[in-house]
């Protein structure tokens, strides 16, 4: 069937092809390790993404944190600061109740009228 010739160029062919397929997979890497490879780059990069999840989320709550403080205290100063406006108003009022009184004459600010100058 075949001859001795024949199967000399056969064997000849499947040898250069073998070289071929190996010069090519070692050129550009062998498949299985280049999926092997790539699977544990995703794994990498999966943990990579989590990691910055992570830290992106302490930041905002770091940040999140500090704007509360800032907020109690500036709530703190503008209770003070209206604390400190009430009292002025409530020692003018009384200073000027003082001053018509050592006039003999007499103050006609009533209760309400007091209260709506404090809340105004």
């Amino acid at each position: 069937m075949f001859s001795l010739l024949d199967t000399l160029k056969m064997g000849t062919g499947i040898a250069a092809g073998l070289v071929l397929y190996h010069l090519y997979a070692v050129s550009i890497g062998y498949p299985s390790a280049a999926r092997q490879a790539r699977a544990g780059y995703v794994l990498l990069a999966e943990k990579a993404a989590a990691d910055a999840r992570a830290a992106e989320m302490e930041r905002q709550r770091n940040a999140a944190s500090l704007a509360t403080e800032e907020h109690s205290k500036r709530l703190l100063a503008a209770e003070a600061s209206e604390k400190a406006a009430r009292d002025t108003l409530e020692t003018e009022i009384q200073s000027y109740e003082l001053q018509l009184s050592e006039k003999n004459r007499a103050c006609a600010v009533t209760a309400a009228d007091r209260q709506w100058l404090l809340r105004h």
